[in-house]
């Protein structure tokens, strides 16, 4: 599913403890994060979207003034990018692999479906 998600990889020399298995949808994906949580969800894999993104369109920032309260140093284009098509699949100790393989499939048979 590389050529519809930037998939997470690990940092070089590092172990990390996966918590969750990000994904995000590339640009040239026919595929919605929308569509893809709502298919994963229905089937009973729990999701979440990243508890980031543009922290600017987040309700704190609405009565602060840009130049005065908060400085914008470049472009916001990745935050965008994860606020409205990253999102996370759970890891947990339970996950075996028929569970992971389900997962999986339930992804596949979507985009094969767009």
């Amino acid at each position: 599913v590389s050529d519809h998600f930037i998939l997470p990889q690990a940092t070089e020399n590092s172990e990390p403890s996966w918590f969750g298995f990000l994904l995000t949808i590339k640009d040239e994906s026919p595929v919605s994060r929308n569509e893809i949580v709502q298919v994963l969800e229905e089937k009973g894999v729990q999701t979440r979207n990243l508890f980031a993104g543009n922290i600017l369109r987040h309700p704190c920032f609405d009565h602060l003034q840009e130049g005065v309260d908060y400085r914008v140093a470049s472009s916001l284009e990745n935050t965008e990018k994860v606020m409205n098509d990253t999102f996370w699949v759970g890891v947990y100790p339970g996950l075996d692999k028929q569970k992971m393989q389900f997962i999986g499939s339930v992804i596949i048979e979507h985009i094969k479906n767009k």
